[in-house]
């Protein structure tokens, strides 16, 4: 069955609104996972616009299920990691001008230095992901490599404006996720899943993770976290029936 892990960054992000200390992330991961998450993902971007230092460290210490450390591939990010000790990391690309981030980790021509990149990190037994589209280039590149799984970016899925775009996308991120588990890649998907549009991959067999955020943490304005976790949670155990 696939598992629902959860993205606290916007949390962080109306925190940062005010540079105040509330709303804390770091509650919010705590009652994601006693909703029923099996993960906590935070992205601790160079800028740090929205998840703070502070943020990652007590996370690490108080997570009760697998935290997930999105990053970019930097030294000072290295260093972190191998401190705090994440269940993985999740390499992402990062441009200090984006609002979210807008596409997969360019892993082409860069397989020596990601692999040398990450081979400290998997000295410690840290997991490790790569945001990446559903490109076959990409996918082979991510393979060499070495990383465990890749994330498959859906947000192109989710941003089409039409449903025969939207139905394109689908296929090629169809196609991606049947050529990552091919090649031995565990597969997540993220980026944009709603509790909509998380339907169209019911019937995808041998996903791992979803990582959802943003949705999630829209719909608890609403209902409360809680609420909100246990709903998406519960459209993903369908998904094994």
């Amino acid at each position: 069955m696939p598992f629902l892990c959860v993205n606290v960054d916007h949390v962080a992000t109306i925190r940062q609104a005010r540079h105040g200390i509330e709303p804390d992330p770091v509650t919010a991961a705590a009652m994601c996972e006693l909703a029923g998450a099996v993960g906590i993902i935070m992205h601790l971007r160079e800028d740090r616009r929205h998840v703070q230092d502070r943020d990652i460290d007590m996370i690490s210490r108080t997570i009760q299920t697998d935290f997930h450390f999105e990053m970019a591939a930097t030294e000072e990010m290295q260093q972190i990691a191998l401190r705090i000790d994440p269940a993985t990391v999740c390499l992402v690309p990062e441009k200090r001008e984006e609002l979210t981030t807008e596409g997969g980790l360019n892993c082409i021509g860069q397989e020596k230095r990601l692999t040398e990149y990450l081979a400290p990190l998997h000295e410690k037994g840290i997991g490790s992901s790569l945001f990446i589209d559903a490109d076959a280039d990409q996918i082979k590149a991510a393979k060499a490599i070495g990383a465990e799984y890749v994330e498959i970016h859906t947000g192109h899925f989710a941003d089409a404006p039409t449903r025969t775009e939207q139905k394109a996308e689908l296929a090629r991120i169809i196609d991606g996720i049947k050529m990552s588990q091919d090649l031995g890649l565990k597969v997540n998907l993220g980026h944009g899943l709603n509790y909509v549009n998380i339907l169209d991959f019911a019937n995808v067999p041998g996903i791992v993770e979803y990582s959802i955020g943003h949705s999630i943490m829209s719909r608890a304005i609403y209902v409360g976290i809680d609420r909100a976790v246990r709903d998406m949670v519960e459209i993903i155990r369908t998904f094994a029936d």
